[in-house]
Protein backbone atom coordinates (compact mmCIF):
# COMPACT_ATOMS: atom_id res chain seq x y z
CA UNK A 1 0.00 0.00 0.00
CA UNK A 2 1.25 3.36 -0.48
CA UNK A 3 1.59 6.42 1.89
CA UNK A 4 1.53 10.15 1.78
CA UNK A 5 4.18 11.11 4.29
CA UNK A 6 3.05 15.33 4.21
CA UNK A 7 5.04 17.53 6.00
CA UNK A 8 4.45 20.89 8.19
CA UNK A 9 7.36 22.97 9.25
CA UNK A 10 7.39 26.66 10.21
CA UNK A 11 9.06 27.75 7.31
CA UNK A 12 10.65 30.82 9.50
CA UNK A 13 13.22 28.13 10.99
CA UNK A 14 15.06 28.32 7.35
CA UNK A 15 15.05 31.50 7.45
CA UNK A 16 18.96 31.81 9.37
CA UNK A 17 21.39 34.65 7.13
CA UNK A 18 23.77 32.13 5.84
CA UNK A 19 21.37 29.67 4.89
CA UNK A 20 23.16 26.49 7.55
CA UNK A 21 19.57 25.22 8.88
CA UNK A 22 18.18 24.78 5.27
CA UNK A 23 21.74 23.05 4.44
CA UNK A 24 21.29 20.73 7.24
CA UNK A 25 17.71 19.98 6.30
CA UNK A 26 18.40 18.83 2.60
CA UNK A 27 21.19 16.69 4.02
CA UNK A 28 19.18 15.29 6.30
CA UNK A 29 16.40 14.82 3.81
CA UNK A 30 18.94 13.42 1.07
CA UNK A 31 19.62 10.67 3.37
CA UNK A 32 16.58 9.94 4.36
CA UNK A 33 15.57 9.57 0.80
CA UNK A 34 18.26 7.83 -0.02
CA UNK A 35 17.14 4.83 2.95
CA UNK A 36 14.42 4.31 1.19
CA UNK A 37 15.38 4.39 -1.78
CA UNK A 38 18.00 1.28 -0.28
CA UNK A 39 15.46 -0.53 0.75
CA UNK A 40 12.87 0.23 -2.47
CA UNK A 41 10.29 1.58 -0.74
CA UNK A 42 10.72 5.46 -2.31
CA UNK A 43 7.37 6.10 -4.86
CA UNK A 44 7.66 9.90 -5.45
CA UNK A 45 7.99 13.25 -3.62
CA UNK A 46 9.07 16.62 -3.51
CA UNK A 47 9.67 19.66 -1.49
CA UNK A 48 7.67 22.98 -2.05
CA UNK A 49 7.89 25.99 -2.18
CA UNK A 50 7.22 28.37 0.61
CA UNK A 51 3.70 29.18 0.96
CA UNK A 52 3.56 32.86 -0.25
CA UNK A 53 4.31 31.40 -3.96
CA UNK A 54 0.83 29.10 -3.10
CA UNK A 55 -2.68 30.75 -5.03
CA UNK A 56 -5.66 28.63 -3.12
CA UNK A 57 -8.87 27.99 -5.56
CA UNK A 58 -11.75 28.30 -3.20
CA UNK A 59 -15.07 27.11 -3.89
CA UNK A 60 -17.89 28.38 -1.75
CA UNK A 61 -21.38 28.06 -2.76
CA UNK A 62 -20.67 26.95 -6.23
CA UNK A 63 -18.43 30.12 -6.97
CA UNK A 64 -14.84 30.17 -7.02
CA UNK A 65 -12.33 32.87 -5.63
CA UNK A 66 -8.63 32.98 -5.72
CA UNK A 67 -6.28 34.06 -2.75
CA UNK A 68 -2.68 34.79 -2.90
CA UNK A 69 -0.89 31.91 0.00
CA UNK A 70 -2.25 29.06 1.52
CA UNK A 71 -5.86 28.68 2.18
CA UNK A 72 -5.42 29.15 6.05
CA UNK A 73 -2.64 31.21 8.05
CA UNK A 74 -1.06 28.92 10.41
CA UNK A 75 1.90 28.65 12.81
CA UNK A 76 3.37 25.29 10.10
CA UNK A 77 3.22 25.27 6.34
CA UNK A 78 2.80 22.01 4.09
CA UNK A 79 6.46 22.20 2.52
CA UNK A 80 6.36 18.74 0.66
CA UNK A 81 6.15 15.13 0.92
CA UNK A 82 7.27 11.46 0.52
CA UNK A 83 5.03 9.05 -1.42
CA UNK A 84 6.66 5.40 -0.09
CA UNK A 85 5.42 1.56 -0.36
CA UNK A 86 5.05 -0.01 3.19
CA UNK A 87 2.83 -2.89 4.24
CA UNK A 88 0.37 -1.63 6.67
CA UNK A 89 -0.07 1.89 8.70
CA UNK A 90 1.92 0.95 11.60
CA UNK A 91 4.93 0.79 9.15
CA UNK A 92 4.07 4.13 7.60
CA UNK A 93 4.00 5.77 10.72
CA UNK A 94 7.58 4.19 11.80
CA UNK A 95 9.18 6.26 8.72
CA UNK A 96 7.13 9.37 9.81
CA UNK A 97 8.67 9.43 12.78
CA UNK A 98 12.19 8.85 11.36
CA UNK A 99 11.24 11.71 8.80
CA UNK A 100 13.55 14.91 9.74
CA UNK A 101 12.37 17.88 11.16
CA UNK A 102 14.08 21.17 11.63
CA UNK A 103 12.16 21.59 14.98
CA UNK A 104 8.95 21.45 15.97
CA UNK A 105 6.77 20.09 13.15
CA UNK A 106 4.14 17.27 12.29
CA UNK A 107 3.68 14.35 9.36
CA UNK A 108 0.67 13.66 8.26
CA UNK A 109 0.72 9.98 7.01
CA UNK A 110 -2.56 9.76 4.41
CA UNK A 111 -3.00 6.23 2.61
CA UNK A 112 -3.45 6.60 -1.06
CA UNK A 113 -6.28 5.63 -3.48
CA UNK A 114 -5.18 2.99 -5.36
CA UNK A 115 -8.24 2.89 -7.92
CA UNK A 116 -9.26 -0.53 -7.12
CA UNK A 117 -11.17 0.16 -4.16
Amino acid sequence: MQYALLIYEDEAVYRDENGRAWQEIIAQHEAFAAELVEKGLLRGGAGLKTANTATTVRRAAGQCSLHDGPYAESKEQLGGFYLIEAPDLDAALDWARKLPLSGDGSVEVRPVIDGTT
